[in-house]
This record gives structure tokens, C-alpha cells and sequence, in this order.
């Protein structure tokens, strides 16, 4: 690590290292920060993503990593633990977990998410592979299979609907959420079931380990390949609260989750620091991520050229003539 940066990037997944690519196609001097922990680790392959559609994860993360460091970037394997900056104006100084510290005249926060998943044994476990949550990502995969949706918020019958399209074979799993007549006459008309009561654990095949039911609290189980469910969708805010920029409710409400605000192309309320990725758009798949980093990247660098040119002006002005 150098004692200076342009930008510290502070997240290596897809929006940082999109950002981290703009920056380096324009000789900035970029660091990436990453603490090996993406959201998208328990997947089998990223989907949607143009040209790369089914990378596994990590790979994709592997060939982003060599395009910015064929163009000078760097990347350290660390956490980012504290940030500071005694002059409004002035240089961050970021300290990582292991002691190592530098200063970076911006900041680039693509710190992601944290799903949180309803307490429900199994679920977790299977989170990736046989648990899902988006049809754009994991529905082709799981197409014709025998779906179960277990409803724990109000994107429950929106969810069953949309993996309607992929099976024909759909139950919903009513669990703690009370259904609105608007829901059932919605999911009737899709010919989806609803199944009454809480649910008690999912089941595996001891054989494969992979879905085999859900078993209710009346002990009563229901045949099922693949679980769908939303999570709490919380964004990893806590280097961005030094800062004092907390997560807020989402928009549509706190039971879908708390994201980081931006002000447009990632710039945050506070002076010389920018967002992108899931840590600001809870919704956003890898290849939006990508955009959005892109994105600040770009607007990051304008902001720089700004102030070295006010620098340089401000120069010129003060050099005597004659």
C-alpha cells in the first residue's frame, strides 16, 4: 500500500470494481479494499449479467481484479475498521483491521448488504442453492421444480406470482403474514394454493443434503424442491456511520430493508464520499452494481479534475508578474 491514493475504494465485488476500472482508465492512483465476504458467495453463478451470464462468482470477481491492476490499480485483502478526516477539505485517513493505514483524497463505499432471513431452520443453510429470492437470477435454474413461497412480508404474493411464470407447481406458505383479500383472489386466479399455519423447519434429503419439504408446526409436510423467500435487506453501513451516514428505511418501507442514500451517481451528503452497489440500491443485481460503480467512478473523477484545476488556478493567481 502507498501512503496516498486518489480514490480508496472500499468493497471488490462488482460496483467497486467497476468504479475502480473507470478510475484506473483515467491514471487515477485507485486502491481496492476487500474483505472476501461478498453477498452473492453461496450462489453457483451469477445470472443476468451480459456476455458472462452463469460466472461463478469469485471467477468474475478474479477477472475484475486483473483488468484494474493491468491498468496500475491496486488490491489488498483487509477491513476497512476506521476513517477519519481532520480537514473537511483534506485527505481521508483509512485504517484497516490488521494496522495498515493510507490516506485517499475520495472515497468510493460499495460495501454491499447483509441479507437477514426469517428464523426458520434450514433456511439459512440452503440460502443460495435451494432457498432463493429472485426469479431474474435464480429462476431458469429452478424452473418446472416443485416452488414453495414462504411468505414472511408484503413481497410474498408478488414473489409467487412472478415464479408462477417459471412452474406450474407453486404453493404459497401464508407463515406470519396475514393475507389481504387482494392477495388470495390474486393467487387463486394463478391457481397458487395457500397453505395456512406457521412453518416449522425445512427438510433435507439425508442422501443429497438438497430440499425435500417443509414441515409445519401441525407436523404435517409439504413436498417442495425449492423454497422462495424475501429477506431483510440491510446495507453494511458501519465504516459509512463513521462518517455519519446512517441507512434509512427503504422507500417502500422498513420490513424491506435500510440503504445508504445517494444525492445522483453515487455522491453522498457528505463531501468527497460516494456509494454504489446494494450498500445504496438495495434491488440492484450484479450487473446494475456494476453500472452504478461505474458510474461514481466517473463522477468521482470529474469531482477531482475540479479541484485540481481550482488548485491550479488559485496558483496561477497567487504568482507575482512584472
Amino acid at each position: 500500500m502507498q501512503s496516498r491514493y486518489d480514490v480508496l475504494v472500499v468493497g471488490g465485488g462488482a460496483a467497486g470494481l467497476s468504479g475502480a476500472l473507470m478510475l484506473a482508465r483515467s491514471r487515477r492512483a485507485v486502491l481496492v479494499v476487500d474483505a472476501g465476504e461478498p453477498r452473492n458467495a453461496p450462489a453457483a453463478g451469477v445470472h443476468a449479467f451480459l456476455s458472462r451470464d452463469g460466472i461463478p462468482p469469485r471467477e468474475l470477481t478474479a477477472l475484475g481484479r486483473a483488468e484494474i491492476v493491468s491498468y496500475g490499480a491496486e488490491v489488498a485483502t483487509g477491513e476497512v475498521v476506521a476513517v477519519r478526516r481532520d480537514d473537511p477539505a483534506g485527505d481521508f485517513t483509512v485504517t484497516l483491521a490488521d494496522g495498515r493505514a493510507t490516506t485517499a483524497r475520495r472515497l468510493l463505499v460499495t460495501s454491499g448488504l447483509v441479507d437477514e432471513l426469517a428464523d426458520v431452520p434450514g433456511l439459512r443453510e440452503l440460502w443460495g442453492s435451494d432457498v432463493v429470492h429472485c426469479p431474474f437470477c435464480h429462476g431458469w435454474e429452478v424452473r418446472d421444480t416443485a416452488i414453495g413461497v414462504l411468505a414472511t412480508g408484503p413481497m410474498a404474493t408478488h414473489q409467487a406470482l412472478l415464479f408462477r411464470r417459471l412452474s406450474e407447481d407453486v404453493v404459497l406458505f401464508e407463515h406470519t403474514t396475514t393475507l389481504t383479500d387482494t392477495d388470495r383472489e390474486q393467487l387463486a386466479a394463478l391457481d397458487i394454493p395457500v397453505v395456512p399455519g406457521l412453518v416449522e423447519r425445512l427438510e433435507t434429503d439425508r442422501d443429497t443434503g438438497r430440499l425435500a419439504g417443509v414441515r409445519l408446526v401441525d407436523g404435517s409436510v409439504v413436498a417442495r424442491r425449492t423454497m422462495v423467500t424475501a429477506s431483510r435487506m440491510v446495507a453494511r453501513g458501519g465504516l459509512l456511520s463513521i462518517l455519519g451516514l446512517d441507512p434509512v428505511p427503504h422507500p417502500m418501507g422498513a420490513a424491506i430493508g435500510e440503504y445508504v442514500p445517494n444525492e445522483g451517481m453515487g455522491r453522498t451528503a457528505v463531501p468527497g464520499v460516494w456509494v454504489a452497489g446494494n450498500v445504496t440500491d438495495l434491488t440492484a443485481q450484479v450487473m446494475a452494481s456494476a453500472a452504478g460503480g461505474a458510474m461514481a467512478g466517473a463522477a468521482i473523477h470529474g469531482d477531482l479534475i475540479q479541484a485540481d484545476l481550482a488548485a491550479a488556478l488559485a496558483d496561477r493567481r497567487t504568482v507575482p508578474t512584472g
